[in-house]
């Protein structure tokens, strides 16, 4: 068949079907798991996720690098696809956002119409937050210089960037595993505790995700897959990071300052 655009027709792939099964399946054991507190089931399924995950990712480096099918448009493509995706997900943490003014600013009679509400213990922002506020911002610095670098071709620049903002993403999720644990609430304690541990639990679980995806950038940076006109990976990793920066300052200010 004739090729008249620039853009890549999909071969037929199983991963997607295969991955919505084990997606159904992890679900209705995440109903067993409440039910029956059965763990195994749910590893399992977990497990398979990030089997067939890297062997679709395998897929598409494979077309991208080595068969050269990702081409400038394909790649703008993509890029939209990002922008929408992060959009959502600014959308995503805006609903907790809102459950979080919706009650500190107008306190019911059972917090004793008080927010915090009575007998809860915020935590000092100028502790533990202020700390990962910095660690955030500091990397939202490495890992821009990281791209500057690989735009002009520097690698070597670039792989220490990267690793450095990779430290301190892990240092700052270390960090806020060490704030949970020294909490003097929990997430069943009133609606702050609901909402302050969904809020900075997720933008935690995205944390974690973006340290994987610079993660993945880097090791494929090793492997020659990037240029300095070809690196849509590593430029998608650093648009969601910073993605998590910006919630983070919000959330910060929010929950942790203002709420306070």
């Amino acid at each position: 068949m004739l090729k008249n655009h620039q853009f890549h027709l999909v071969d037929p792939s199983p991963w997607p079907m295969i991955i919505s099964f084990i997606i159904l399946n992890y679900t209705s054991f995440s109903i067993l798991f409440f039910n029956t507190k059965k763990t195994v089931p749910m590893i399992v399924n977990l497990i398979l996720i990030a089997w067939v995950m890297f062997i679709w990712w395998r897929d598409v480096h494979r077309e991208s690098t080595f068969q050269g099918l990702h081409t400038f448009s394909v790649m703008s493509s993509m890029k939209y696809g990002m922008m929408l995706f992060i959009t959502s997900e600014i959308l995503f943490f805006m609903s907790f956002f809102w459950s979080f003014f919706h009650h500190s600013l107008s306190p019911t009679h059972e917090m004793g119409m008080l927010w915090p509400p009575f007998n809860i213990e915020s935590f000092n922002p100028l502790n533990i937050p202020l700390m990962n506020t910095i660690i955030l911002l500091s990397s939202g610095v490495s890992v821009t210089w990281a791209h500057v670098c690989m735009c002009s071709n520097n690698y070597k620049e670039t792989n220490k960037s990267l690793l450095i903002t990779i430290s301190l993403g892990i240092y700052f999720s270390f960090l806020q595993f060490y704030e949970y644990s020294s909490s003097s609430f929990s997430i069943s304690d009133s609606v702050y505790g609901s909402t302050f541990f969904v809020t900075t639990g997720f933008h935690g679980i995205h944390v974690l995700i973006g340290t994987l995806f610079l993660i993945h950038a880097l090791t494929r940076m090793k492997n020659l897959h990037f240029s300095s006109t070809h690196h849509l990976e590593m430029e998608l990793a650093i648009w969601y990071w910073h993605f998590v920066d910006v919630v983070w300052l919000f959330l910060y200010i929010t929950i942790y300052w203002w709420g306070k």
